[in-house]
């Protein structure tokens, strides 16, 4: 089986030795994201809210990348440094998987990479 390297020039470049994506049959498996701006490469982290949103967009662009969406992901982990932002992780993330979300964990770390406030990985499968 061959492994397909996806990249997306919408998305925040990695941040070290990893690949956005990596498609090994048709499951795709999507590397943690963080609140990074494409464009700039700093933070949009304004608020919770919004850094959630910045995460599930970049997240969102690597999907189309490899031709899929979100209704394609069946298993997604949630890194946050404060498990009191739950409640507005949750809310945010929740207006992405409108039905059938994905399974999921949501685990408090103490630190993430550029000290983001949420991090976020994903699996998806083609149909």
């Amino acid at each position: 089986m061959a492994k397909i390297i996806i990249n997306s020039q919408s998305a925040p470049a990695p941040i070290g030795p990893y690949s956005q994506a990596v498609k090994a049959g048709n499951t795709l498996y999507i590397s943690g994201q963080i609140a990074l701006i494409p464009e700039t490469g700093s933070m949009d982290n304004k608020s919770i809210q919004e850094e959630t949103h910045r995460v599930m967009k970049n997240l969102g662009e690597i999907l189309k990348a490899a031709g899929l969406n979100y209704s394609n992901v069946v298993k997604s982990t949630i890194f946050v440094k404060d498990l009191n932002n739950f409640v507005a992780v949750n809310q945010v993330y929740g207006e992405y998987f409108t039905s059938e979300p994905p399974a999921r964990e949501t685990v408090e770390v103490s630190r993430l990479p550029k000290d983001a406030n949420v991090e976020i990985s994903c699996i998806a499968v083609a149909e």
